[in-house]
């Protein structure tokens, strides 16, 4: 067993400004994240100059992340399968993102789609080595509706799973969507503990009082994203949940959402979570005597 390993998240267009400031302020791992498209980028080309940048500090590249909605775009596919091909190059064995949507179906009207789209993905992968892990993350939407990502609830898990059931496709888990809908964040962690193969490091606040005066239906927003340390989650039950079940990934911090730790004070927070979270997972590691 090791130290789970603690990092951030990175945008893909501007890693290489990112990776002396993360190296310096001991962050272990970091995410090559794309939002919507990974654009023109050249993962032989961009996996040397990272390396380079790296050089022999020890940090690592946790997984590739591509974040938009590969059931409604073709194209979108294509760069599934770029991010799937590449990421060996980078030295990971995953790619994340969102499962996307059909805009306006529920999710079980999205299930066929998902099927079709991610059976071959999910074979590609297998083929390589490497695993899928989707966020669980609503998007403004819910069962009913909405775009971009079906994954945003454990009884989607067991439909997508069952639709595909590649032992490589799995979880990327993050406490604070759980909260956001109100749900118990460490119930989904220890049922589908097996199938978490990446952990964003959000948290949030939720706002009870204001539950109690305005309800959920959006008059106030009740759910404050919330670096680790900061929200309702205790990082230190997460870290034994993953230890208890042999998790082999990484936590890297989701920052720029934080309402307080944002502008100048967001590498601040996200230094902040680094420590905290470095101390929930056992610390630093000490040779034995």
């Amino acid at each position: 067993m090791r130290l789970i390993k603690i990092g951030t998240l990175v945008d893909g267009n501007g890693v290489l400004g990112w990776i002396p400031k993360i190296i310096e302020n001991k962050f272990e791992c970091f995410v090559l994240n794309y939002f919507g498209t990974i654009g023109g980028a050249d993962f032989c080309e961009l996996s040397k100059k990272v390396k380079d940048a790296i050089g022999d500090s020890g940090l690592t590249v946790s997984c590739l992340s591509i974040f938009a909605n590969p059931l409604r775009d073709d194209d979108k596919i294509e760069e599934w399968e770029k991010c799937i091909d590449g990421a060996r190059l980078f030295g990971a064995d995953m790619v994340t993102g969102f499962t996307g949507r059909l805009d306006g179906k529920s999710v079980e009207e999205n299930i066929p789609r998902f099927k079709e789209v991610f059976t071959g993905l999910a074979k590609r992968a297998q083929d390589k080595g490497v695993k899928i892990a989707f966020e669980n993350c609503y998007m403004g939407g819910n069962w009913h509706g909405g775009s971009w990502n079906i994954a945003n609830s454990p009884l989607a898990w067991d439909m997508m799973f069952d639709a595909v059931p590649y032992g490589n496709l799995g979880i990327e888990w993050e406490p604070s969507h759980h909260l956001g809908c109100l749900r118990d964040p460490l119930i989904s962690l220890k049922k589908y503990a097996k199938k978490i193969y990446h952990v964003h490091g959000k948290d949030a606040n939720i706002d009870w009082d204001s539950i109690k005066e305005y309800g959920v239906d959006g008059a106030r927003w009740y759910a404050r994203d919330r670096m680790p340390g900061y929200g309702d989650t205790d990082w230190k039950k997460v870290c034994s949940i993953l230890y208890q079940n042999g998790y082999e990934g990484t936590i890297d911090i989701e920052g720029f959402h934080d309402p307080f730790l944002k502008g100048e004070l967001e590498f601040t927070g996200q230094v902040a979570a680094l420590k905290y979270l470095k101390e929930c997972r056992g610390g630093e590691f000490v040779a034995n005597p």
